[in-house]
């Protein structure tokens, strides 16, 4: 059986917040299985890696023998969540709720265990309640408390519209841990305030009021912004195994490290020591091979996994695409050259600068892997496959 002082190691990995840590222990330590909570808005008909931040905390709970309440906010749905948003969200329909909350269902099944995970549905007690009880529950929260949320104080601000409805919204999320008697709510940073009126209105109601974790939002592809389907930066749980693979390799090597460990479930110390690895001189990109074969395993099998990497391997790492690759050979002076002269040497750019401008461009591939280093130097004596754009390929001795 896991100590109480590992349990918690094992929950704060990746967490950005805990509130509070010392509530949590307290409830750990009562060895009773704690009532999990999170939601999920049933706003889009498939799921990406940015969302199984939340499901793999909630797994982790799961494993560590506590109740796993999965809700489908379909009310909320129909009210759209104004988290982080700069203008109103326009609800969805009742249709398009239920066909996004049914494929919801099929999908969080590969992550959590479905014979131990509650499937729940806030429109159970939010649906049969009257405008009287909403008005009862708008009461308990004021104006000016709503706008000290950083999204409706902006908006404010700058004289954008906040629609009365999206007030309501917070309320109605917080109401759902006092109907559900959520000891431990999960949500990602932006969830914030919402989690809080949820720990509030359980203290009015003379309840426990539950411990909030919250989790960072995953960067997509591009490192920068949250993983969207509307920004075409994410990867879908039910990608393709190589296009998954071929995602998960384009990312870099810093982010690698961010998706190891939100993503991944090896151990720290283990993810530790390819750092480690890394730093010793190891090739990055035979670990992101690790993490790739592990994500696609879970989403879909091991032999899908093992088939994807080596069609990985063949189409990049040996250039086998295109057929026609052009081969050359360029003469290093001294041991090692830098990359901006290597691909003007070797035909793929026109000159040094245009090098640097197309790296910067995240243009630059070496076999298969995004180039985001101007002063990176290559030894002598390597066979390298060069990528500059979609078509210029050339395999490029350094003698």
């Amino acid at each position: 059986m896991i100590s109480e002082k590992d349990a918690m190691q094992q929950l704060k990995r990746g967490c950005d917040e805990i509130l509070l840590e010392a509530e949590l222990q307290e409830k750990l330590k009562r060895g009773k299985p704690l009532k999990i909570k999170a939601g999920f808005d049933p706003t889009a008909p498939d799921l990406h890696l940015g969302h199984t931040v939340l499901l793999n905390k909630m797994r982790q709970f799961q494993e560590l023998g506590h109740h796993i309440m999965f809700l489908i906010g379909d009310f909320t749905g129909m009210i759209g969540d104004p988290s982080g948003k700069s203008a109103t969200r326009p609800p969805l329909t009742p249709e398009q709720i239920q066909q996004n909350a049914q494929t919801y269902q099929e999908q969080v099944s590969v992550i959590l265990d479905p014979d131990t995970t509650e499937i729940c549905f806030n429109s159970t007690w939010h649906g049969p309640r009257s405008s009287a009880d909403m008005i009862r529950l708008a009461s308990r929260h004021t104006v000016a408390r709503m706008l000290e949320r950083d999204d409706f104080s902006k908006r404010y601000k700058n004289n954008q519209p906040i629609s009365i409805h999206e007030f309501l919204y917070p309320l109605v999320q917080g109401w759902d841990s006092v109907e559900m008697q959520a000891d431990v709510e999960l949500g990602g940073t932006d969830q914030k305030f919402n989690l809080l009126v949820g720990r509030e209105l359980m203290k009015a109601e003379g309840m426990e009021p539950q411990v909030i974790l919250t989790m960072p939002i995953l960067e997509g592809l591009d490192g920068v912004q949250k993983m969207s389907k509307s920004l075409d930066n994410y990867i879908g749980i039910e990608d393709a195994p190589n296009e998954m693979f071929g995602k998960i390799m384009s990312i870099s090597d810093e982010l690698m490290w961010r998706y190891f460990e939100l993503l991944s479930f090896r151990p720290m110390n283990e993810v530790e020591q390819f750092q480690l690895d890394v730093g010793a001189g190891a090739n990055p990109r035979d670990i992101k091979f690790l993490l790739a074969e592990e994500i696609i395993t879970r989403f879909h099998n091991a032999a899908a996994a093992a088939s994807a990497k080596q069609d990985f391997i063949a189409r990049f790492a040996k250039g086998a695409m295109p057929d026609d690759m052009p081969e050359t050979t360029v003469t290093l002076e001294r041991g090692t050259i830098g990359i901006a002269a290597l691909l003007k040497q070797a035909g793929l750019t026109s000159s040094t600068s245009e090098s640097f401008r197309m790296i910067q461009q995240g243009a630059v591939k070496l076999d298969g892997e995004k180039v985001s280093d101007k002063g990176l130097e290559l030894e002598q004596g390597s066979i390298v496959v060069a990528q500059v754009g979609k078509r210029k390929f050339a395999r490029i001795t350094l003698a």
